[in-house]
């Protein structure tokens, strides 16, 4: 799903939010969210997971193609982790696809 197609997602759940408000509003939550994670807080959306930031220490790589170490400065990445809700749903579903590679409901 890209952000346009949850701008559309939105606006057809909400018939009376205009096409532009929604792109705001999902614009804003994402700023908001991502604002948040510049700044070191950890994010979570009870059933459907936690956002936060990880620390990769620094390290000794390798260029693959002359062999040479390099050196990998630390980074900051972000982290995501699906809540129960969300990892059960998901379980769920794909039972359900396993059991039924068709796609037809029996």
């Amino acid at each position: 799903m890209t952000r346009s197609d949850l701008v559309e997602e939105l606006a057809a759940r909400f018939p009376q939010l205009a096409h532009k408000d929604a792109e705001f509003a999902v614009k804003a939550l994402l700023d908001a969210m991502s604002e948040a994670l510049v700044k070191g807080h950890r994010i979570e959306l009870r059933g459907f997971g936690s956002f936060s930031v990880n620390r990769r220490p620094p390290r000794m790589g390798r260029n693959p193609r002359s062999g040479e170490s390099v050196a990998i400065p630390e980074k900051r990445v972000p982290h995501f982790k699906q809540g129960k809700a969300l990892r059960e749903a998901i379980e769920v579903r794909t039972q359900e696809m396993l059991a039924n590679p068709s796609g037809s409901k029996s």
